[in-house]
């Protein structure tokens, strides 16, 4: 046993009392900023955490970087990296739909207590899946790891009931010039579903191809959509 370093001594390390956004950059810009540290204000607000400080440093002007801030009880932190393309074929992408759960409450914010998240993602990962969804008590899809989910179902854009709300999916649907209805995304939803899309800032948008769950699977065809805009492209 050792004793436990100064640095996780810590209510952030301990107990995950942080609030975070991840935002891309491209060429030292850094894409839909005010979305995001609105979003992060209010999960700030939420978890009693002093407001994000919006001055950021002057970036590297990577090609493509991912930007991350950190809000804890001692400020505001970042960490600014290059951003690689997913794994994702051209095609598109697999998804699991796994048995984790998103907390109920905060399950619509960005914290520190991420392990929902990881879990979903290590089971999708180990069952040769891209992304992996979480859900909520009722068995409803609310997330996906490390992005936002989006569907069209008889025409009609539907996004989950109690996940984060996504700064990229936002984006594309004004860029699409549509608006999107929340709504629980029940198995039997995801399998009525024509298209389904996966959205985040690290992988920009990327169409589902294949989903399965338990007891049923699903392909989809695959429609690339945003690809003209810097923050919902595939990073290259």
């Amino acid at each position: 046993m050792k004793p436990l370093p100064p640095g996780l001594a810590s209510p952030a390390a301990l107990h995950g009392l942080s609030a975070f956004t991840s935002l891309r950059t491209h060429r030292g810009e850094a894409l839909l900023l005010s979305e995001h540290l609105e979003r992060l204000e209010a999960t700030c607000t939420f978890l009693d955490l002093p407001p994000p400080d919006a001055e950021l440093p002057e970036l590297d002007a990577l090609p493509w970087g991912l930007l991350r801030v950190t809000v804890t009880g001692e400020g505001t932190f970042y960490r600014h990296q290059p951003l690689l393309p997913p794994p994702v074929q051209p095609t598109g992408a697999g998804v699991l739909l796994s048995r984790i759960q998103v907390h109920p409450q905060l399950g619509r914010h960005k914290t520190g207590n991420y392990l929902p998240y990881i879990l979903a993602q290590r089971h999708a990962e180990h069952a040769g899946f891209f992304e992996g969804l979480l859900i909520d008590r009722g068995g409803n899809a609310v997330d996906g790891s490390r992005t936002g989910l989006l569907l069209r179902v008889g025409g009609r854009y539907l996004i989950p009931d109690g996940g984060l709300p996504s700064i990229t999916r936002a984006a594309l649907l004004n860029e699409l010039h549509t608006e999107a209805q929340a709504a629980p995304i029940s198995p039997e939803l995801l399998q009525r579903a024509e298209r389904v899309w996966l959205c985040g800032s690290g992988t920009g948008v990327v169409p589902v191809v294949y989903l399965k769950a338990d007891d049923w699977a699903k392909d989809y065809e695959a429609e690339w959509v945003g690809q003209a805009h810097a923050a919902l492209k595939m990073p290259e």
